[in-house]
């Protein structure tokens, strides 16, 4: 069994929104179903953190949420700034239940175990947080972090975090209020999306104060879920 990660698949089969006009990105599908078949067995775990599907709504991204139910594991899934289809938890698990999408599940303000890991994240939001509206949001995510690592911890099992936006960039500009909720709860590994093509260049990977930081875009893995953890 292991646990692995990727962010940002930006799928749509349901609408047209075409990632192949982006350098890279060409076939991207394909070589995506191709790694993950090739390196994730049925009882594994991938998380997906956030730009899931390009659809407005549950019914654009059903195409897109069959594709990855035909992927080996089980998808823990969490939001990102273009998943625009997603409105509640709720009713995501609803679609998933009356299409028989019983490899995918949401992961918002709870927890997952996944081996000796407990899975928890959130979407995050921009380090740069300066307007009223953008602070109001920051902070409601980082409530939903500290909601999702108290599951976590409930658990029994070592909390490792997900989200979309990078909690940090190379240039050490960084988001303080995400910071402080990692901190605060002893969390040793982050994973983050949202990264693509150049901006990957400004992507912090490595280790600070503590924390164990990573990029999981798609791109920047070459279309390929990245081990976090065998067990």
């Amino acid at each position: 069994m292991s646990l692995f990660a990727i962010a940002d698949t930006h799928l749509s089969f349901g609408t047209d929104k075409p990632m192949h006009i982006f350098n890279g990105w060409q076939d991207y599908e394909r070589r995506l179903a191709d790694n993950w078949h090739r390196i994730v067995q049925p009882e594994d775990t991938v998380v997906i953190a956030g730009d899931i599907s390009w659809g407005m709504d549950l019914r654009q991204s059903l195409p897109d949420f069959r594709f990855l139910h035909t992927l080996p594991g089980h998808k823990l899934i969490l939001k990102g700034n273009h998943d625009y289809w997603w409105s509640t938890k709720r009713k995501a698990d609803a679609c998933f239940a009356e299409n028989g999408l019983d490899t995918l599940d949401i992961l918002f303000n709870n927890a997952y175990v996944a081996g000796n890991t407990a899975v928890c994240g959130t979407r995050g939001w921009l380090a740069e947080s300066c307007s009223a509206e953008d602070r109001k949001v920051l902070l409601r995510e980082a409530g939903r972090l500290r909601l999702s690592i108290d599951a976590a911890v409930s658990l029994g099992k070592e909390p490792v975090v997900f989200l979309h936006y990078p909690p940090i960039n190379a240039d050490r500009s960084w988001c303080p209020e995400i910071f402080e909720v990692l901190h605060e709860a002893g969390i040793r590994r982050c994973y983050y999306g949202h990264l693509h093509g150049p901006s990957c260049r400004t992507a912090f990977n490595g280790e600070l104060d503590g924390i164990h930081l990573s990029l999981i875009s798609c791109d920047f893995l070459e279309f390929c879920p990245k081990l976090v953890e065998k067990f």
